[in-house]
């Protein structure tokens, strides 16, 4: 498992590489992926994430070495769904800024005991995931003011003057679904990690 996840990993990123349609738009979006396979490196053995969570970091860095190839304005087959006006590539991402996030604070929060009761531990999750998205938003304002017109392939907001809200509220409902989705499952990996922890 390990090797496809760093086989498919590495080979996004390498095709996300060749020739991105803009330089620096594709380091501000791959950076985060880079970061999170550095993180998983260094924790990997003293603190194992379930096999589901492993999955669905490789699927969302690879959308956002998709993202960072194209720019997520100019995604291919995402350019008029369901009659836009523009190119909701971006959503997409947002929708997994936040359904991947609530898995891994569900997964710290149950393992490191951070938090009693379900109705508490999701209210948290989904405070987290909406903090991580808001701190997203004011990275690409920062990069924005920094950089000027070269960020506009970055912020992606196709001159849609709700972008920054729309992108929070995919976040949140991102976050919503995967609880909703993935918990019952989540359980049942977690429940298999301890026994295997357990077991050593």
């Amino acid at each position: 498992m390990k090797s496809l996840w760093l086989l498919l990993f590495i080979g996004t990123l390498v095709w996300s590489g060749i020739g991105p349609k803009d330089q620096f738009t594709w380091l501000l979006e791959v950076a985060p992926a880079i970061i999170g396979l550095l993180l998983i490196a260094a924790t990997y053995k003293s603190f194992r994430l379930t096999p589901l969570l492993y999955w669905l970091i490789l699927v969302h860095a690879i959308v956002l070495m998709v993202g960072g190839h194209y720019t997520y304005a100019e995604v291919p087959f995402f350019d008029g769904l369901f009659g836009a006006e523009r190119n909701n590539y971006d959503k997409v991402g947002h929708f997994f800024q936040g359904f991947v996030p609530a898995l891994l604070a569900r997964e710290i929060f149950i393992r490191k005991d951070v938090v009693n009761g379900k109705a508490w531990r999701t209210l948290f999750i989904l405070s987290v995931c909406l903090a991580f998205s808001a701190f997203y938003e004011l990275i690409e304002w920062g990069v924005a003011e920094a950089t000027g017109e070269g960020a506009d392939a970055f912020l992606g907001t196709q001159g849609y003057a709700w972008d920054t809200q729309s992108d929070m509220l995919l976040a949140l409902i991102g976050a919503i679904s995967c609880l909703l989705a993935l918990s019952r499952l989540h359980d049942r990996q977690l429940d298999t990690l301890l026994v295997e922890r357990l077991k050593r």
